[in-house]
C-alpha cells in the first residue's frame, strides 16, 4: 500500500479500514490527507456545505485513542445536507434553514458513528433535494453538472475528498450523479435503511443511498446502515449470471454513446460467460407518469410549511412542483398507486429466469451547464417500484466524461445484486 498523502485519498473504504485496524495507518493521517485534498479542490468542485476541520480531526483522534468500534473505524464520510447531524447544521439546500441545527443525529448517522466512522461534514444538496442546483460542479469538468440532488456527495467521492458518502433518492438522486461523476452509486430496496432524521420529500419514494469507489465498499456501508451482518459480495456464488438487457421505453432518449456503452457491456459480459437476453416489460411506460404524480403530490405535502410561510425563498421550479401536486385529484393519485402496484407484479414476472437487469444509468454523460442536474428518466421508475439499483463506471464519452451502467435486482435481493454487480465489474473490465 502506498503511503504518501495523495495515495491515501485514493483508498477504498475496505482498504482504509483494514490499514487502520492493522496499525499501518491512523485515522488522523487519513482525515488530514482528505482535508488537504479538500483545501486544494473545494474552490473548483464546491462539494461541501459545512466542514469543520478541527471537529473532523478531533473525531479521528478519538478513533486513534480507542478500541475499534466497528467496520468503519476511523474512516471519513460525507453526509448529504438533508440528513440531521447533532454537531453540525442541516440546511437542506435552502436559505430558509441556513445554519439550522437540530441537535440530534439521524438514525443512519448514529449507526455510522457506532461503527467508528468520522463524520467529515455536510455535502451540498439541491434545494430540498429536488431540482434547483447548488454550487457543486462535476470534478471531471467544472462546466458540467455533477447531477443531483446528491451532488456534493457524488462529487466528494469522485474527487477523493472522502472514501464514501451518503445521499438520498426520490427520483434519480443517487444513481444519476454517481454515473455523471464516475463512482459506484447504490440505492437499496425501499425502506431497507431507516430514514428517521432525514428531511422527508416523499413517504413512498425516499430512499437512503451510498456513494463509494467499489461494490465491496457499498456492501460494507450498507450492512452497517441496515443493521445486518456483512456479506462479502465475493463470497456469494454468481458465476455466469443471467442478465436481462432492458432498453426501456425511453431507449431513444439515451445518447448514442450511452447506447453503445450498454451494448458493449452486454457483449463483454457474454464473452465472460454470462447469459444476456433482451427483456421487455408490458405497460412500463405508464410508470413514469405515475412516479411524477406521486412525487409532486407528496412534495406538495412535505413542503407545505415552506410554501405557505416562506414562498419568496422557494425556487420557481419547486413552487411549480408543489402547485402541480396540490392540483392533482385524489382519483389521479389513486390511479398512480394502482399503476405502481401493477408494475411491481409485472416486474416480478420479468425477473423469472433472470438474475438482474442491465439498463442505462442516465441518458448519457453529464450535460454541459450548471442550471440543471440532468434528467432522471432512467431512474424514477425503479425508485417507484422500490427495487435495489446500482451503477458503476463502464466507459467514457467523447468529451472524457464518465458513463455509468445501471444494474437492477428484484426487491429485497440486495446482497445478490451486489454480488452480481461485483462479478460484472470484473468481467466487463
Amino acid at each position: 500500500m502506498a503511503t504518501d498523502d495523495e495515495a491515501l485519498t485514493k483508498l477504498s473504504v475496505a482498504e482504509a479500514a483494514r490499514a487502520i485496524a492493522g496499525g499501518r495507518l491512523t485515522s488522523r493521517r487519513l482525515v488530514a490527507a482528505c482535508l488537504e485534498r479538500i483545501d486544494q479542490r473545494e474552490g473548483t468542485v464546491g462539494a461541501w456545505e459545512f466542514l469543520d476541520q478541527s471537529l473532523a480531526l478531533a473525531q479521528a483522534d478519538q478513533c486513534d485513542n480507542s478500541a475499534s468500534r466497528g467496520p468503519l473505524h476511523g474512516v471519513p464520510v460525507g453526509i448529504k445536507d438533508i440528513i440531521q447531524t447533532a454537531d453540525m447544521p442541516t440546511g437542506c439546500g435552502s436559505p430558509i434553514y441556513r445554519n439550522h441545527r437540530t441537535g440530534v443525529d439521524a438514525e443512519c448517522v448514529k449507526r455510522l458513528r457506532a461503527a467508528g466512522a468520522v463524520i467529515m461534514g455536510k455535502t451540498v444538496t439541491t434545494e430540498f433535494a429536488v431540482f434547483a442546483p447548488g454550487k457543486t460542479t462535476n470534478p471531471h469538468n467544472r462546466m458540467h453538472t455533477p447531477g443531483g440532488s446528491s451532488s456534493g456527495s457524488a462529487a466528494a467521492v469522485a474527487d477523493r475528498h472522502v472514501p464514501f458518502a451518503l445521499g438520498t433518492q426520490t427520483a434519480g438522486s443517487v444513481i444519476r450523479p454517481a454515473s455523471f461523476c464516475g463512482v459506484v452509486g447504490y440505492k437499496p430496496s425501499y425502506a431497507r435503511i431507516p430514514f428517521d432524521g432525514v428531511m422527508l420529500s416523499s413517504t413512498t419514494l425516499d430512499t437512503l443511498g451510498i456513494f463509494a469507489r467499489t461494490v465491496e465498499d457499498a456492501a460494507i456501508v450498507a450492512s452497517v446502515l441496515a443493521g445486518i451482518p456483512f456479506k462479502d459480495p465475493a463470497s456469494i456464488a454468481v458465476a455466469n449470471p443471467r442478465i436481462g438487457m432492458f432498453r426501456t421505453p425511453w431507449w431513444d432518449k439515451a445518447e448514442p454513446e450511452m447506447r453503445d456503452t450498454i451494448e458493449a457491456t452486454a457483449e463483454a459480459l457474454v464473452q465472460a460467460g454470462a447469459s444476456v437476453r433482451e427483456v421487455t416489460i408490458p405497460g412500463f411506460e405508464e410508470l413514469r407518469d405515475a412516479h411524477a404524480r406521486l412525487m409532486s403530490r407528496e412534495i406538495a405535502a412535505s413542503r407545505q410549511y415552506e410554501y405557505e410561510n416562506h414562498r419568496s425563498s422557494v425556487s420557481a421550479r419547486l413552487q411549480e412542483i408543489i402547485e402541480n401536486g396540490r392540483a392533482l385529484r385524489i382519483a389521479e393519485v389513486q390511479d398512480a398507486i394502482r399503476v405502481a402496484r401493477r408494475g411491481r407484479i409485472q416486474l416480478a414476472e420479468a425477473f423469472s429466469g433472470i438474475d438482474v437487469l442491465l439498463t442505462p444509468s442516465a441518458p448519457g454523460s453529464a450535460p454541459e451547464g450548471l442550471s440543471s442536474t440532468g434528467d432522471p428518466i432512467f431512474n424514477a421508475v425503479w425508485t417507484l417500484l422500490g427495487v435495489p439499483c446500482i451503477t458503476y463506471p463502464a466507459g467514457r464519452s467523447s468529451k472524457g466524461l464518465p458513463l455509468g451502467v445501471q444494474v437492477i435486482g428484484p426487491v429485497e435481493s440486495d446482497e445478490r445484486l451486489l454480488a452480481a454487480t461485483r462479478w460484472m465489474t470484473r468481467a466487463a473490465a
